[in-house]
Formats: structure tokens, sequence, C-alpha cells
């Protein structure tokens, strides 16, 4: 008997399993692009540019300006999460990453960084300027070698020497609207590097364990959970002093003001508990609390500039 296949029946099912391949695959793409963490970097971006003198660009071209800025920030994760796979594969929060499981090949997930990386940093150099993309490159560099390859493994102040790496996007969207550099975006820098510190040693404490077991000198490995804990405490007081700065040099009002007391009053008020009355969860929900705080504290901005009459 002679078999015959019908391939008008069959193909149903590759189309379906092409669709379910190419699924998971966006789906690691975004996951080694670290996507809500850009997204934050690019919404930190946008309000630099929003903040920015009115240059009379286009709104298209702003756009672009901050797709490239978020591309290169993603090429920079992407770098980072081939770099550290044999530490990920050792912490229970990482060991399901991409290229530590080997869904990913470092080889393929660094030709996705490439092709990411150069497309931004061409939209950067075409339709914003030269400025920006090398100072975006420059925080690339900054991140994805200097912080993942060196400082990660160095010292336990790895968090806040390599944070300005991570600080840098609201310079960026201001330089992409102007094209030159200017004081008043660098405290907005400033509020980002400060808050890096207590943000990251709130999650090192959490998994303390993870980062002992894959020999990562985070502060409280090297230097105690009560250590860690006061510095998180005189962070938090710091970056409340920051955050008044852009209020003081006009570059805000009231609105603002007003949300940032009131952001970092509970922000200190979790640093107080996480020193003085922890639980189990007090770690973790201070650094999920200092998402939101920077999240809103850069969208009040935002309100404060162009949404208040």
């Amino acid at each position: 008997m002679a078999l015959t296949i019908n391939k008008k029946a069959m193909q149903p099912v590759y189309s379906a399993s092409l669709l379910t391949k190419s699924y998971h695959l966006i789906q690691d793409y975004l996951a080694i692009s670290k996507f809500k963490v850009v997204a934050m970097l690019v919404l930190t971006a946008w309000v630099g540019l929003a903040l920015a003198p009115d240059v009379g660009r286009g709104v298209g071209v702003q756009f672009i300006s901050l797709l490239g800025i978020g591309l290169l920030s993603a090429a920079a994760a992407v770098i980072n999460h081939v770099v550290d796979s044999e530490i990920d594969s050792k912490m229970a929060r990482t060991r399901h990453r991409p290229v530590a499981k080997g869904r990913l090949s470092k080889l393929h997930a660094l030709s996705f960084a490439t092709v990411i990386g150069v497309a931004g940093f061409i939209m950067l150099m075409l339709l914003a300027n030269t400025l920006t993309a090398i100072l975006t490159l420059f925080a690339l560099v900054g991140y994805a070698f200097i912080y993942t390859s060196f400082l990660k493994r160095a010292t336990p102040q790895n968090i806040v020497i390599g944070g300005l790496a991570g600080a840098m996007p609201p310079l960026l969207g201001w330089v992409s609207e102007t094209n030159q550099m200017a004081a008043a975006p660098w405290l907005l820098v400033m509020i980002i590097f400060t808050w890096t510190p207590p943000h990251f040693w709130a999650l090192a404490i959490a998994r303390k364990s993870d980062y002992e077991r894959a020999k990562i000198p985070m502060l409280p490995v090297t230097h105690s959970i009560d250590f860690c804990k006061t510095c998180v405490l005189a962070y938090s007081v710091l970056l409340a002093i920051v955050c008044v700065f852009p209020y003081l040099i006009g570059m805000s009002g009231l609105i603002y003001l007003s949300g940032a007391c009131l952001l970092n009053i509970v922000f200190i008020y979790k640093a107080i508990n996480l020193k003085f009355a922890a639980k189990e969860d007090t770690a973790m929900d201070l650094f999920r609390f200092s998402i939101i705080h920077l999240m809103i504290l850069f969208i009040i901005l935002f309100i404060d500039k162009w949404l208040v009459i």
C-alpha cells in the first residue's frame, strides 16, 4: 500500500509550531533586553528631553531619539546577560534567564545585541546628534563592561561606582534635544545615582545567600547585613535632599516638591523599618517601592513642567 501524506493538513501544524517558537524567541529577547528596566530608563530620558529648552524638533524625531537610547540600553543589558551567565546560573533569582539556562547561546545573544546596538547608534547619529550617540555608547560601555565585567566582581562599592552609567538617561534625553551639556540635567542624573544604592542594596539584603553562592562581593556579603541597612538608610536621607534640588534651581514647582517630599518620606520610613524593625519581606518591600518611587518621581517632574496650568 502506498503511503500518502496530506501536506495541506500538516501546514497548520507547522504554522502553529513556528508561531510558538517565534513567541518564545520574542519572550527570550525581551528577557535578555531587560525590557522593564529599559522602559524605566527611557521614561527618565523622556523626562530629561521634555524639561530641555524647546528647539522645535518634531515628535517623530524625538521618538526615534528615545528609541535609539532604548536600543543601546537594551544592547548593554544583553551583554550583561552574556557576561553574567555563569553567575546567573548559580543564583535562584536569575538561574532561569535565557542565556544562563541555555535557551539562547552566547553567540546568538551577542549577535542580537550587535544588531539592536548598531541600529540605536545609527538612529541617534542621524536623528539626534553625535554627542548623544557618543554619550549613550559610553553609558553602554560603562554598564556592560566596566561595571559588569570588573566592578561587580571587584568591590562592594560596585553599585555606587557603576551606578553612574545607569543614571545617564535624563542627560541623554536633554542632550538629544539641545545638542549641548548643561547643569540642570545633571541634577536628574544625581537623583538616579543617589537612588541606585538603596535600591540595589535592599535587593542584595533579601538575596544575600544568592550573592554568597555566586561569590559576588555585595555589601551585605562583605560588611554584614546590619551595616548595609545603615547605608540604605543614609542614602535614603541623601536621596531626599538631592530630590529637592530641581525645585531650588527653578526646574520644577510646588507640585513636584510636594510629590517628591511625600515619596521620600515613605522611602525613609521603609528604610527605618528595614534598619530597626525588619521582617522577612521588609527588604523586598523597600526594593519594590523604590521602583515605584523613581517612576512616579519622574512622572511628577513631567506633570509639573507641562500639564499644570
